[in-house]
C-alpha cells in the first residue's frame, strides 16, 4: 500500500518544517510532497532543504497558478498513490489522528475519511469571526439540504482518500472553494464519506489564516450554486420555472377576471408580462429537462469509468 500525503502551502515557513516532521514520525513510509503555491516568505526553500537533509521521502512541487485548488489539482495528477492524504500546512490539524483516519478508511471501505473539526468544538472556539462561523454553518446548511447529506465539516483540508476518488475529482475552481467543491462531488457521486473527529489546533505566533470571510465566501456560495445547477439541472430550472409560473398567475388571473366580465382588457401590461412569465417558466422547464438528460447520461459514463477500477478492499468479513 503506498501513501501519499500532499501539503498545499502559500507562505507558511513558521510551520512548514514541523508539519513535515510530524507526519513523518506518525506514517514513516509515506511520501510527503509540498506543494509551493509561489510562496514568498522561503517556504520552499525550508522545505527542500529539509528533505534534502533528510531521509524523508517525497519532495516539493511548484505551482505558479495562484489558488489552493490549482496546488491540489496538481498534486492530484502528478502523485501516483493507494491512498491519499490532504491536509493543510498550518499546523492545525493533529498529525496524530492519521493512523485512525487511515484504519477508519480500511476497516469500512470508505472512500474518504474527513478530519472533522467541529464535533469537538475547538475549531468555533479558535475562530473568533462571528460572520466565519455563521458562513460555515450556512455552508453546511444549504449542501445537506441541496444534496441530501449529512456532513458536519463540509470545509475541512484534512482529508484521507482512496485513489479511485482522487482520480476522477474534475477541480474546475481556484482558491478555497476546493473543500466544498470536493464535499458536494462525493455526495453527488456516491462515494462513501466518513468524519472522524479531530483537535484543531491553534496557529504559532505570527502565522495568519489567508481566508477572507467575505471574499472566500461569496465564492463558495456562489460555487453551490454552479454545482448545483449542473448536478441537479431539473430541480435547479424547475424551481426557477415554478417560480415564474406562479408570478405569472399572480399578474394574469386579474386580467382573466375583468376579461370574462367584461370582454376586454384594460390591463394591456399586465397581460403582456404575464404572457413573458409563462413563457419563461416554459423556457425553463424545458431547460431543466434536456439538462437533466445530460447531466444523467455524464452520471452513466462516470459509472462506466468507475468500473474499471478494480473494487478496493472492504470490511473485513
Amino acid at each position: 500500500m503506498k501513501y501519499a500525503i500532499i501539503l498545499p502551502a502559500y507562505n507558511e515557513s513558521l510551520t512548514i518544517a514541523k508539519v513535515i516532521t510530524d507526519f513523518h514520525a506518525i506514517l514513516p513510509q509515506a511520501e510527503i510532497w509540498v506543494i509551493d503555491n509561489n510562496s514568498q516568505d522561503g517556504t520552499g526553500e525550508i522545505a527542500r532543504a529539509l528533505f534534502s537533509e533528510s531521509r524523508i521521502p517525497g519532495g516539493v512541487l511548484s505551482e505558479r497558478q495562484q489558488g489552493k485548488s490549482f496546488a491540489v489539482r496538481k498534486a492530484f495528477r502528478a502523485i501516483e498513490a493507494d491512498i491519499y492524504v490532504m491536509c493543510d500546512a498550518d499546523s492545525t490539524y493533529p498529525a496524530t489522528e492519521l493512523p485512525r483516519m487511515i484504519e477508519i478508511l480500511q476497516e469500512t471501505g470508505a472512500d474518504m475519511v474527513v478530519g472533522d473539526r467541529l464535533t469537538k468544538g475547538h475549531y468555533m472556539e479558535s475562530t473568533r469571526r462571528l460572520f466565519h462561523r455563521s458562513g460555515n454553518n450556512l455552508v453546511r446548511f444549504l449542501i445537506n439540504f441541496l444534496f441530501k447529506g449529512d456532513l458536519s465539516d463540509i470545509m475541512s483540508g484534512y482529508r484521507v482518500m482512496r485513489k479511485s476518488l482522487v482520480k476522477h475529482f474534475p477541480s474546475l475552481n481556484s482558491g478555497f472553494e476546493l473543500e466544498t467543491e470536493l464535499s458536494i462531488f462525493t455526495l453527488e457521486r456516491r462515494f462513501d464519506i466518513i468524519e472522524h473527529p479531530v483537535d484543531y489546533l491553534s496557529r504559532p505566533e505570527g502565522s495568519f489564516s489567508k481566508l477572507s470571510t467575505y471574499r472566500d465566501g461569496f465564492k463558495v456560495l456562489k460555487l453551490i450554486l454552479f454545482l448545483f445547477k449542473n448536478y441537479r439541472p431539473l430541480k435547479f430550472f424547475g424551481t426557477l420555472a415554478l417560480v415564474f409560473f406562479l408570478l405569472g398567475l399572480a399578474t394574469g388571473i386579474p386580467v382573466v377576471v375583468e376579461f370574462s366580465r367584461t370582454g376586454l382588457v384594460y390591463k394591456i401590461p399586465s397581460a403582456i408580462l404575464a404572457t413573458g412569465m409563462m413563457l419563461l417558466s416554459g423556457h425553463f422547464l424545458s431547460l431543466g429537462v434536456m439538462m437533466d438528460s445530460i447531466a444523467n447520461y455524464h452520471h452513466q459514463l462516470f459509472e462506466i469509468e468507475m468500473n474499471k477500477y478494480p473494487e478496493h478492499d472492504g470490511p473485513p468479513k
